[in-house]
């Protein structure tokens, strides 16, 4: 039986099939079904610039590394890999046929429980904050530090700054301050690369989390924080300091700066961990940087009437970056 993904797709899209399906979610690498309960979720058959997804082997060990590292932060929440299979009667998920794609298995969160919500509701708290800032603490201690010498990750520092800048110029979306913040960057980098070798030395630059934005993070008790990067371990390499800086970046977005200021300083008193404002600063900015990429990558793939509003998220991340290091 040959089948497409258009068959994959209304398979797992009809009522019935995972429970009551109550919504579908597409993103830039996945397709995302909800339920009353749980969350499937399919990996895009594509190519990207940072990934290739093209094959069911790859896809399969994608979903199997999202599984292991979304554990870390997110007990209970991930369950397993589950096989799309071709029975005599048609397509099943799980049990005995050939197996033609792989879906990660979550419970699902209570909407009103992610960080976004709760802080639009005023409904988050400064005990939900040192809550989130006891779970990274402990997480950063025992992540696996990076093996990169402290040359190699100064020298990744400013190739990322030069990526960035060079897709946002290349895109022809933004409005000539590109220039401008790589130049400040970079200079940001060349005053404190002793600062950033240091990092390395000390033995913050490690395993992370890799996305860690409000919309990833659930305020349960205790509190779950979900979908790691899981696509690239050098993407997903990074100082813890500069994890918060980013997260700190996206609070400020939803006027939840005040959260963030509490995750760190929890963090701060659990590790002793109080990271020059200099070194905080490039990190900021870099983020903003890759963010405005990102929003960029957005005007590409989204409709012409939603174009405006993801250039005015790139401009509005490259102001923040020429603020964070000019």
């Amino acid at each position: 039986m040959s089948v497409t993904l258009a068959d994959k797709l209304a398979f797992l899209g009809t009522p019935g099939r995972l429970d009551t399906v109550v919504d579908t979610i597409e993103t830039h690498m996945s397709w995302v079904f909800l339920t009353a309960r749980r969350v499937y979720k399919l990996k895009k058959p594509v190519a990207l610039l940072y990934l290739d997804h093209r094959t069911l082997e790859r896809r399969r060990r994608s979903c199997e590394k999202e599984l292991v590292l979304g554990r870390r932060l997110a007990k209970g929440v991930y369950f397993d890999v589950l096989p799309l299979v071709v029975t005599p009667r048609g397509l099943a998920l799980g049990g005995e046929g050939e197996i033609v794609e792989w879906l990660v298995a979550m419970r699902r969160l209570p909407e009103t429980a992610m960080l976004p919500h709760a802080l639009a509701a005023g409904t988050a708290t400064p005990s939900d904050a040192d809550a989130v800032g006891d779970a990274l603490a402990g997480f950063y201690r025992t992540a696996t530090p990076s093996a990169w010498s402290g040359e190699a990750y100064v020298r990744r520092m400013h190739d990322l700054v030069a990526v960035y800048a060079a897709e946002l110029v290349a895109s022809g979306v933004t409005h000539g301050r590109v220039e401008d913040v790589e130049a400040a960057l970079n200079a940001l980098g060349d005053r404190h690369a002793a600062l950033l070798a240091h990092r390395i030395v000390e033995g913050h630059v490690v395993d992370a989390h890799g996305d860690l934005r409000p919309e990833h993070v659930c305020l349960e008790a205790p509190p779950a924080i979900i979908d790691p990067l899981e696509f690239d371990d050098d993407l997903r390499t990074l100082d813890a300091a500069s994890e918060l800086a980013f997260f700190a970046l996206e609070c400020e977005r939803l006027d939840g700066a005040w959260f963030a200021d509490r995750v760190i300083a929890r963090y701060a008193a659990h590790t002793g961990d109080r990271p020059p404002p200099e070194l905080v600063a490039f990190y900021r900015g870099q983020h903003a940087l890759a963010r405005a990429v990102i929003a960029v990558r957005h005007v590409v793939d989204a409709l012409p009437t939603d174009h405006p509003r993801w250039r005015g998220k790139a401009e509005d991340y490259l102001a923040r970056a020429l603020a964070a290091s000019g």
